[in-house]
């Protein structure tokens, strides 16, 4: 099932790259049914908080109508990063699963542990390389595109 949702997730980052936004897309699950998708929306509303992950978050917590989004999982392209980190711990997200590794600011693990950190009210239990490839191969492109537009 997981690589089903991730799926989903990628479908949102796909998305997001059609309109110029860098494609990142999540997905979140409660009780095996899909309650939100996010994809980044920073470009089209000019605002920092506008992760895929966010958008999401803030999706399926009007359709709860609640912040606590206890026993749901979230599915993401990639690493989130703290302020993400931060929203899905102060959500109360049982799980993330993400598909690439961001080595320079990802806050599972590859950067900062901040969903395992223990000073926090809740811990998120997370699994990353899902769909890795397919989830890393869309960002590098993307960028691999982007710098080959500004040398022309």
């Amino acid at each position: 099932m997981k690589e089903e949702y991730m799926r989903l997730a990628i479908l949102q980052a796909k998305k997001a790259e059609k309109k110029d936004e860098v494609p990142i897309g999540a997905v979140i699950v409660l009780n095996g049914k899909v309650i939100a998708k996010g994809k980044n929306l920073m470009e089209k509303t000019q605002m920092a908080t506008r992760h895929a992950e966010m958008v999401a978050i803030d999706k399926a917590c009007k359709k709860l109508k609640s912040w606590r989004l206890d026993g749901a999982e979230i599915y993401i392209t990639v690493e989130p990063c703290a302020m993400c980190a931060g929203a899905i711990a102060n959500a109360r997200i049982k799980k993330v699963y993400f598909g690439a590794y961001e080595h320079k600011s990802g806050c599972a693990v590859s950067k900062y542990p901040v969903l395992s950190d223990n000073g926090l009210n809740h811990t998120v239990e997370y699994e990353g390389g899902v769909l890795q490839e397919e989830c890393e191969n869309l960002l590098k492109n993307y960028f691999k595109a982007k710098r080959k537009a500004k040398k022309s």
